[in-house]
């Protein structure tokens, strides 16, 4: 099979990282700013960045609709901290003019761990990937709130973090979800080098190309 093209929402955030891990899950990445370019992937990774300036990029870059359009017709998306903002339903502590893709039926609040001085690492076991648990990097992340029917849960916030400390409220938020062919991540795995869930989702996008066919 052909090397699945699998963009990066170059609007804002770790589009480098992403594409280069994409590289390493034997993907060709593209940057994506156009609805042109949108048109011509498999699939597409929304990285992490401000969620609130992102919704407004999509907006000046006249990529909203195309990509709503996309996701809705079963295009294959991964979304990590923000990106996972952008692709839920329904979104807590938002600001009321931010525009959301759909994509995800799950309630997540934005900021959930705090500011950027609350950043932290953890250990994760994560459902579909093999192999030690994920080192997860959360940076003025997200956190899911509620879950549809048709929502996965694939990774929660152990009680206690691999440093040791209490995980108090953020104890068994869900921090990894996938519905379909839409998977997100509140955390930011192009950071640590281990690129096991752009794999599952370099394989998401394999069977629906797969599909397709």
């Amino acid at each position: 099979m052909n090397a699945p093209v699998i963009g990066v929402l170059a609007l804002q955030g770790d589009v480098r990282e992403h594409l280069s891990a994409l590289s390493a899950c034997g993907a060709e990445g593209r940057p994506v700013r156009r609805a042109a370019e949108l048109a011509a992937v498999d699939g597409l990774v929304i990285p992490g960045g401000e969620s609130t300036t992102m919704s407004n990029l999509l907006g000046v870059f006249e990529l909203l609709e195309p990509l709503r359009a996309r996701i809705a017709d079963g295009m294959p998306a991964y979304g990590s901290c923000a990106g996972m903002i952008l692709l839920a339903s329904e979104v807590l502590d938002g600001r009321p003019d931010q525009q959301q893709l759909g994509g995800l039926d799950v309630v997540v609040r934005r900021n959930a761990f705090g500011r950027q001085v609350d950043s932290f690492e953890t250990d994760l076991d994560f459902d579909g990937v093999e192999g030690d648990p994920v080192r997860a990097v959360f940076i003025r992340a997200p956190w899911v709130e509620k879950v549809g029917a048709g929502v996965e849960v694939l990774a929660s916030v152990p009680p206690v973090t691999s440093a040791g400390h209490d995980a108090g409220e953020a104890a068994g938020r869900a921090v990894a979800v996938r519905q379909g062919p839409v998977l997100a991540t509140a955390f930011h795995p192009e950071l640590t080098g281990d690129t096991r869930v752009h794999a599952l989702f370099c394989d998401m996008v394999r069977e629906a190309v797969a599909g397709r066919r």
